[in-house]
């Protein structure tokens, strides 16, 4: 068994989150503290205009600019982010075997066997003293598969845990959406299903000055325009069958006419439910139980607007089975580094298109 440190920043852009884990790579031996740090105002804004400049990508390593700008306060973000959780958690450094760095992603083209994470994992390394895994994705884009999603493999490893004659979907909800269909211990399909809460805490930022619609309140307050979910339902993405991934960016062209802000939420959040409903038809049978991570799981709304598109089928948040709804992934990096450094594989044909089961990721050393 190892001890692991996951960390994870998503599309969200909301923060870091930092857990630990004890896994030998295959099973979960137990959870470890979790921790948080929220990127500053300036930060997020620092990795939205990096955003906006990787588009022009064509190179993974080019760090031109204001993105080579951002690298360094994602860097140093992280650092701050492990030592507050050692020091917070009284854990001895030595201890920890290898800690698992996705970075922040800002550009993810597969199509094009581009993409881009950035955090220098080297400079990670040096400042906490202890060996980093990085770059999860990159073996798998540049063998022709999605790169996304990621954490199936965890999710497996989770539902071990569970008795359930049936199938089920474990779902994040972050930036974008994705799902991992799990039935019994062979059948493992995953794929990206569409915008998670990035349309919509773009929405609020732009017409509230909040970052999120906490718990949904606003989206209670309005009413979803069917007819606009409608057309944005006609995108070419959801008929593409699984695996698939999605970038932050892809559903970005999608607009909403002039509706009160409280009519906007509805719709955006009644939109990405609607998203992940899609993907049922694509599965190869209903999945009986749907369990919800992600920011996306502490949005009330959210949820009812799910149960009410996948009846009867069964829709929790990830705690009622005692599992992290905020950590889950920075968990699942922990495990990867873990399953990275024996060498298992981290995707597969059916989770991100790549042709065999692929391990992945690169390790630097202090």
């Amino acid at each position: 068994m190892m001890t692991a440190i996951g960390l994870m920043s998503g599309t969200s852009l909301d923060g870091i989150d930092v857990a630990l884990i004890e896994t030998d790579g295959e099973r979960v031996a137990a959870f470890g503290p979790t921790g948080y740090r929220p990127y500053t105002d300036f930060e997020r804004g620092l990795l939205r205009e990096a955003l906006a400049e990787a588009v022009s990508l064509s190179r993974r390593d080019a760090r031109p600019g204001v993105i080579g700008e951002a690298e360094r306060a994602v860097t140093l973000a992280h650092a701050e982010a492990v030592a507050a959780f050692i020091a917070q958690n009284r854990i001895v450094w030595e201890d920890i075997d290898i800690v698992g760095f996705h970075g922040q992603t800002v550009l993810h083209r597969p199509a094009q066997r581009l993409t881009v994470q950035i955090g220098d994992a080297a400079a990670l390394a040096k400042a906490i003293r202890v060996p980093v895994m990085h770059d999860f994705r990159a073996a798998d884009v540049a063998a022709g598969g999605q790169g996304a999603p990621f954490v199936p493999a965890y999710h497996r490893a989770l539902a071990e845990s569970l008795s359930c004659e049936g199938p089920i979907c474990v779902v994040n909800i972050g930036g974008v959406s994705n799902i991992t269909y799990i039935d019994g211990a062979d059948a493992l399909i995953a794929c990206d299903t569409g915008p998670g809460n990035a349309l919509l805490d773009d929405f609020m930022l732009r017409v509230t000055g909040q970052p999120f619609d906490r718990d949904g309140r606003l989206a209670a307050e309005g009413h979803p325009d069917a007819d606009w979910i409608a057309r944005a339902l006609k995108h070419p993405f959801f008929t593409l069958p699984p695996p698939k991934s999605l970038d932050r960016n892809d559903f970005a062209s999608l607009v909403l006419h002039d509706m009160m802000p409280a009519d906007g939420a509805a719709t955006l959040t009644a939109f990405t439910a609607a998203a992940i409903a899609r993907i049922i038809p694509l599965l190869p049978k209903m999945p009986e139980k749907w369990i919800v991570a992600g920011g996306g799981a502490r949005n009330p709304i959210m949820l009812e607007m799910l149960r009410e598109r996948i009846a009867p089928a069964t829709v929790e948040p990830a705690d009622a089975f005692g599992w992290s709804i905020d950590a889950m992934e920075a968990q699942a990096f922990g495990y990867l580094a873990a399953r990275g450094l024996k060498g298992l594989p981290l995707s597969y044909p059916a989770t991100t298109g790549v042709p065999v089961p692929m391990t992945g990721g690169v390790i630097v050393r202090p």
